[in-house]
């Protein structure tokens, strides 16, 4: 199937396609953890360490599968490699649910780091089929998708949870196959024939090459910097929201599932309700300044939260830190030409992969040491905060780049 339709028509296709894949992933959020647990005997301090080496190996299959991905969709468009990748997740999800042992359930997390491709490569389509000055607004609705999908995936995982902790995963294999058949008879492709790259490159799909991609001018250098420990902030929601509130504040699985559902309507209300016209009045580079001030004050009200109500009041100044991502997006889409979207994608994608391999053992080690001490958890939250202030110091320096203006056309 060879169709290519912009506008609307395409976009919601790809929206549908990244709300089911999130869901698929929130299923299992509220869950995960729980499981690893329930495998080490309940022993907190140990699971701890295994949420981190899992975090590890998730994040060095998308390190190093990403900016491969990347390329072969600027070579061969961006359909094959999502529906691909919905394939693939769904049938390790299955593994995921047989898992007899802690080994599977590791084996089936390293299979879905490098199947989990789709993400990236609908950044890049979302570039191929929107104008310059309106992709932080489409980047916004696609952060709406991700919004919803944790809306639903969390509160369903956190519901089946209580009744089995492995039917979430399940319930994710389902909707990644469910996926993958939509891709198939619905999802249009978006890179034409003319717009692709000549041939795959190899020097710049492996995962050094990416790296040099994206040093290759100034802006794009401090650019993938503020990302780089935007994302490394990141890594500390993934790592830790779960174990920290069940130690902390003894939140069960649909409790956790039920905040995650907040997070989740917080993030919509942003992404599809806020971006758009933030960037519109103030322009792309002020908008991602303000989203990480907000997500400092948010990170730093999760660390010196004692109780669970004051930690929940601290959810919308993290959700207004997502009023960064779009912007951060649109600003890097203007550095790449159109046969090297799927290139940017993958190598932006290898720097949430390093952040992936470091943040986890850094927060969980930090969580599990804490634990093991008795001390007052939070110092991992804390650290989120440093590194958010740091990502602002970056981003201030890119307002020195002529190429991006305050609104940017």
């Amino acid at each position: 199937m060879q169709i290519y339709r912009p506008g609307k028509a395409a976009f919601l296709f790809i929206f549908v396609t990244v709300a089911l894949d999130m869901i698929a992933l929130g299923v299992m959020i509220p869950v995960l953890p729980k499981l690893i647990v329930s495998f080490e005997g309940g022993d907190y301090s140990s699971a701890s360490r295994m949420v981190g080496f899992f975090g590890i190996a998730w994040a060095f299959m998308q390190f190093v599968f990403q900016p491969v991905l990347g390329a072969l969709s600027d070579r061969f468009g961006r359909r094959p490699v999502v529906l691909l990748s919905n394939l693939g997740l769904g049938l390790d999800y299955v593994v995921m649910a047989l898992a007899p042992s802690l080994g599977w359930l590791f084996l089936g997390r390293v299979i879905s780091g490098a199947a989990s491709a789709s993400f990236s490569t609908a950044s890049a389509y979302i570039a191929d089929i929107t104008p310059a000055d309106k992709r932080a607004a489409r980047f916004g609705m696609l952060g709406g998708a991700f919004g919803l999908g944790f809306v639903l995936g969390p509160a369903i995982g956190g519901y089946l949870g209580q009744i089995d902790l492995r039917a979430p995963f399940w319930c994710a294999a389902g909707l990644s196959l469910a996926n993958a058949c939509y891709g198939f008879f619905i999802l249009p492709e978006s890179l034409a024939p003319e717009n692709r790259a000549k041939s795959f490159v190899w020097k710049t799909a492996h995962v050094l090459g990416s790296l040099r991609f994206l040093s290759r001018e100034p802006a794009l250098t401090l650019l993938a910097a503020a990302l780089f420990l935007s994302y490394l902030a990141h890594d500390s929601l993934p790592s830790l929201f779960v174990l920290y509130t069940g130690f902390r504040y003894h939140w069960d699985a649909r409790t956790t599932g039920e905040v995650l559902a907040l997070v989740g309507i917080a993030q919509t209300i942003v992404a599809a309700g806020l971006v758009r016209p933030a960037v519109k009045r103030f322009g792309e580079l002020p908008t991602a300044l303000t989203g990480l001030v907000c997500g400092v004050i948010g990170f730093v009200g999760f660390a010196v939260a004692g109780g669970g109500g004051a930690f929940v009041a601290a959810l919308p100044f993290v959700a207004l830190w997502g009023l960064a991502g779009p912007a951060f997006q649109a600003l890097a889409t203007r550095l790449a030409g159109a046969d090297e979207q799927g290139t940017l994608q993958g190598a932006i994608a290898s720097l949430r992969g390093v952040s992936g391999m470091i943040g986890p053992v850094a927060y969980t080690q930090i969580l599990a040491w804490e634990v093991a001490g008795g001390h007052n958890p939070g110092g991992g939250y804390g650290l989120a905060a440093v590194l958010l202030a740091l990502s602002l110091v970056f981003t201030l320096a890119l307002g020195r780049a002529s190429v991006f203006t305050r609104k940017a056309a």
